[in-house]
């Protein structure tokens, strides 16, 4: 049989075929004779036609076949040989095949040989494709390696133990006595392969993390004499001395200093130092950088340093490299709300990043630009972002007029809307360019016209009251931008002058006319007798039967005033008036109980008691209410807006009822409140009051 061809002559004879299927031709060719030399047990060929095949198979045409010729090579005495059985069993087998089994005892010999080169080969491959249970029974012999004085066997070994940890964890303490030494080692190889154990290492066991902080000092020394050493041509990468050393142990730095007081102080000058000694020109400046900033970021550091690292994220956003100023921009994002006023000395740089033309950085920018808007900046802020908003492209457009909506919702002031509309109202020069406006807008989206269209042909009893033509809106007098707020259920009785109250009120006329939206003529809103702070929790509020639409609460009229004199708030309680049960549903009960209000006999003083049942507590309650017009309604704050679990306690609050003309009482009433983490709504009518509570 002639000498099969050699690797070289099959290379170039596969590159001069000119179609898919003239090379497959080939190749198909050559398998053929390959398979033919391994049933004849050719030994004198097996090597090259080995060779061959992980060729065939690196241009991804099947291989498999000759597993067991690698197998023959690894246990053959020929370096030749054993070479590339090593690099067909790492190429051609993996842990799910059995076969890789029958390498343990010639792994296990070689681990042993006399060659150092045999035993790097063995150390390789163990390290690249060993399975557990090869782990298991050849970690004594890898651990043996990781103690030898040979460099050369010695950073093998450690990659190699890295690979066992992974793949058995509860061995690791077999080589932490070996580790004693490594990072005493002069050579750079075994010096970073050392440091990868290591951080395998503290990455999987507290315990291990604990142990290893007493190594900050030592790791501190090698990377200072890395940055202080002068040129040396065997570790010098663009005029840095070994980068990948470098940034192996600031990785491991980070580590050992995040949440460790002593770690970090220990650790803080070298970073200093590495931040500004490093040379920024080449990328491989840059790299050194990026984890520097990531370790100053991630432990216990100083300010100054803290701001030194965001420094350079600022200089990387001006680096022409795009890859470069994305990682900036994606680290800052990550920063800003630790250390947002360092990163807002960036804020023009980052707002030109909106300018770029690469996508991801256009979307980086914009997110950040959004995490930097406060109420100092908020105006320049939304001129930039609005210019952004109407030149971006279609795909930013929706996050960015969100973005710009929710600033606008936390910057500026709730009287700022009807304020505008108010305005606009008054402005007729401006109503047909503000009709011709909203009329484009629902042209531009008219599926949102269809919804809403949709909803108020739905609800035939409320298409009355939402087409009604809309009232001209008054601007009401607010006490500016000094004005207090108070929270649901927190009352400080200074604020409460009732003298001045009066001078603000509400005209009825436009309260009612407002609520007329709510689809009918017999809702009141509820009064307060305080400036009520949020909004969508407050007790003093409009109770909105078609979703989370709210009014403000008013102040107090007089006549519900006249029970905070220095008259008795309330009579005795009225013999004969039963409490009553208004709502119970979801282990949530409520009951009413009655009072009269004195001097006045036409104000019922209702208290409500709410009860829990269930194991947990309901919180964030919020108790609202709506009456008819022929009657006037006033929540006073709730004692508590927890109501606690298993009926344990209760919150209390006073509702006052005016009903000049005797009409019997109905109310509706809306709860809201969070019960094992979940939100909770519900709405229901109280229409069966006694007839002594409105008599």
């Amino acid at each position: 049989m002639p000498a099969p061809i050699r690797l070289r002559e099959l290379i170039r004879t596969i590159r001069t075929a000119r179609t898919q299927a003239e090379e497959r031709e080939m190749i198909q060719k050559e398998c053929a004779a390959i398979r033919s030399s391994f049933r004849e047990e050719d030994n004198t060929y097996r090597c090259r036609n080995v060779a061959k095949l992980l060729y065939m198979h690196m241009l991804g045409y099947p291989a498999h076949f000759g597993q067991l010729e690698c197998l023959k090579l690894i246990a053959s005495q020929k370096f030749t040989d054993k070479r590339i059985g090593y690099l067909g069993a790492m190429l051609l087998l993996d842990e799910r095949q059995d076969v890789h089994l029958l390498m343990t005892n010639c792994i296990k010999n070689d681990l042993n040989h006399s060659t150092q080169y045999v035993q790097g080969l063995a150390l390789c491959t163990l390290g690249c494709m060993g399975s557990s249970e090869m782990c298991r029974d050849l970690a004594g012999e890898v651990e043996k390696l990781l103690k030898t004085s040979n460099s050369y066997l010695r950073k093998k070994a450690a990659l190699c133990a890295v690979h066992v940890i992974r793949k058995v964890p509860e061995l690791m303490e077999m080589f932490l006595p070996a580790t004693k030494n490594l990072l005493s080692e002069k050579n750079h190889g075994v010096l970073h392969t050392s440091v990868v154990l290591l951080t395998e290492m503290c990455e999987r066991s507290p315990d291990m993390l604990s142990h290893f902080r007493k190594l900050v000092p030592q790791l501190v020394r090698i990377l200072k004499n890395l940055i202080m050493s002068g040129y040396s041509p065997e570790h010098d990468v663009s005029g840095i001395s070994d980068p990948f050393l470098q940034v192996r142990i600031l990785r491991l730095l980070r580590i050992l200093g995040k949440g460790d007081d002593d770690s970090s102080e220990a650790m803080n000058d070298i970073l200093a130092q590495v931040a500004t000694n490093t040379e920024t020109s080449k990328n491989v400046g840059n790299a050194i950088l990026y984890e520097t900033v990531l370790t100053i970021m991630d432990i216990k550091s100083e300010s100054g340093l803290r701001v030194l690292a965001i420094n350079i994220l600022g200089r990387f956003l001006l680096n022409n490299d795009k890859n470069i100023r994305y990682v900036a921009l994606t680290s800052l994002l990550k920063t800003v709300q630790t250390d947002h006023n360092a990163v807002q000395r960036h804020r023009s740089t980052i707002v030109d990043c909106l300018k770029d033309l690469d996508v991801s950085i256009k979307r980086r920018a914009m997110e950040l630009s959004f995490a930097l808007v406060n109420g100092n900046n908020i105006r320049g802020m939304m001129k930039e972002l609005l210019y952004f908003l109407d030149s971006c492209d279609p795909d930013f457009k929706a996050d960015c007029a969100s973005g710009i909506f929710l600033a606008a919702e936390n910057y500026v002031r709730d009287d700022s809307v009807p304020n505008l509309i108010q305005l606009i109202t008054n402005s007729v020069e401006m109503h047909a360019y503000t009709v011709q406006r909203l009329y484009k807008a629902l042209l531009d989206d008219i599926s949102q016209v269809r919804i809403i269209l949709t909803l108020r042909f739905l609800h035939w009893t409320l298409k009355p009251a939402l087409l009604e033509r809309m009232p001209i809106m008054e601007k009401t007098a607010t006490n500016g931008p000094a004005e207090i707020v108070q929270t649901n259920g927190e009352t400080d009785s200074t604020i409460l002058d009732t003298k001045h109250l009066p001078s603000i009120i509400q005209p009825a006329s436009q309260a009612n006319d407002l609520l007329d939206l709510l689809g009918g003529n017999d809702v009141v809103p509820v009064i307060q007798t305080t400036v009520p702070t949020k909004p969508a929790s407050a007790g003093g509020e409009l109770l909105d039967l078609l979703g989370d639409l709210f009014l403000t609460g008013q102040p107090a009229p007089p006549f519900l005033l006249d029970g905070l004199t220095s008259q008795p708030l309330f009579n005795d309680i009225a013999a004969g008036i039963p409490p009553m049960t208004a709502y119970n549903k979801n282990g949530l009960k409520i009951e009413f109980t009655f009072e009269r209000a004195n001097p006045n006999p036409n104000i019922a003083v209702i208290t409500i008691h709410a009860t829990n049942s269930t194991e947990a507590d309901m919180t964030e309650f919020v108790f609202q209410a709506a009456v008819p017009k022929t009657f006037q309604l006033q929540l006073l704050s709730p004692s508590s807006n927890v109501v606690p679990a298993l009926n344990q306690g209760s919150v209390t609050q006073v509702i006052r009822v005016l009903n000049p003309q005797k009409q019997q009482l109905r109310m509706r009433i809306k709860l809201t409140y969070t019960h094992k983490g979940s939100p909770v709504q519900d709405l229901s009518e109280v229409n069966n009051f006694p007839p002594q509570s409105w008599q």
